[in-house]
């Protein structure tokens, strides 16, 4: 599964059906702008997401990754 769900669409796992609990792995590359203070601490006040990439989804419930799919939601 390499598709992110939106406001129309959720993951499913077709081994368990579980609607609810997924562990996913994916990669951001990002462009953060980052303030310090004069003591060296910072804080990242703005970031900007330039790519990102699902490279996994597994269901928490029953360990399955090859049968998550995605399904219309109910109030779509």
């Amino acid at each position: 599964m390499s598709v992110l769900p939106d406001d129309n669409l959720r993951w499913r796992c077709g081994g368990c059906g579980n609607l609810t609990r997924f562990d996913v792995s994916r990669s951001r590359q990002t462009t953060e702008y980052w303030h310090f203070d004069l003591a060296g601490d910072h804080r990242i006040e703005q970031t900007e997401v330039l790519g990102e990439t699902v490279e996994s989804v597994r269901c928490r419930w029953c360990g399955r990754d090859d049968t998550i799919e995605l399904v219309a939601r109910a109030d779509a």
